[in-house]
């Protein structure tokens, strides 16, 4: 498949990742099918692609307009609207049993000869791949937080993931005017499988009263000149996520070192999850 075949691109899941995702491929010039059952959250999605197309257009600097996204982008409830699509990438929660059930339906409705991208932060490519009946076109996109500004996207060659999906992947990751590195698929890849470690260590140090977090995130911003700290990090990728990546990479590698803190899960269970909550490690003005 050429580089200007990959026009309509199909995504499914339209919470905070997804929903970057599909803006990033608007605003890239290509007509996108933003998938999911949720009313509520396709109605979330529209707002913020909006928001955040007109703030990320004035920090970029970008000649597209807000009205010119979201011309691009039709939003579905069902999966039977990716049946034209040329590529799709798949971002719903990390939720094995759910990612199976989605995988299943894509694999029922998008052309056997189209890629399909599962967009996790921890669960095997090779582990998706085998969901459906055309394992060599599922590959790994990990998009970091947001999309539509980070600047690199991990692609993930699963066992089975063949060079001519692969080939598609980086294509659209330069269509989308990123960069991207190839890996070899592992439960966590490269930076999820190294980061979790260091945001659940973090994590730790405030459980077990060592620092505060304000203290830990500004260590590691002024010793080591990092945007964000580790918690601000978890924050922003939310902590629900944060214990599901973790809870797989503990269950995939099983190994003690990555056990959940006891206080991320406290967090989650109170529902105070991060940005997207107003609360997290920190708190924040809004949602």
């Amino acid at each position: 498949m050429s580089m200007r075949e990959l026009q309509t691109i199909g995504v499914v899941g339209a919470g905070v990742i997804g929903s970057g995702v599909a803006h990033l491929f608007a605003q890239s010039g290509h007509d996108v099918v933003l998938v999911d059952s949720a009313l509520g959250q396709l109605d979330g999605a529209r707002q913020s692609i909006r928001r955040n197309a007109k703030l990320y257009g004035f920090l970029q600097k970008t000649a597209v307009t807000p009205d010119e996204v979201m011309a691009r982008l039709t939003f579905a409830e069902h999966v039977g609207a990716l049946s034209g699509a040329d590529f799709v990438i798949e971002n719903i929660t990390e939720n094995w049993e759910k990612k199976r059930a989605v995988h299943l339906l894509i694999d029922e409705v998008v052309r056997e000869t189209i890629p399909i991208a599962a967009n996790t932060s921890a669960i095997p490519i090779t582990r998706i791949g085998g969901i459906g009946r055309h394992p060599e076109r599922v590959v790994g996109m990990h998009f970091m937080n947001p999309p539509p500004v980070m600047p690199m996207v991990e692609i993930i060659r699963g066992a089975r993931s063949s060079e001519a999906a692969l080939a598609a992947a980086r294509a659209l990751v330069g269509q989308g005017g990123k960069q991207s590195i190839t890996v070899n698929d592992s439960p966590g890849f490269v930076t999820n499988r190294v980061m979790m470690l260091m945001v659940n260590e973090a994590m730790f140090l405030v459980h077990e009263g060592v620092s505060s977090s304000q203290d830990v995130d500004r260590l590691f911003k002024t010793c080591f000149g990092h945007k964000m700290g580790p918690l601000e990090t978890a924050d922003l990728i939310g902590l629900d996520t944060v214990l599901l990546s973790l809870e797989t990479l503990y269950n995939e590698f099983n190994d003690s070192k990555y056990r959940p803190c006891p206080l991320l899960r406290q967090k989650v269970y109170a529902g105070t999850v991060g940005r997207k909550s107003g609360e997290g490690f920190h708190r924040y003005d809004e949602p």
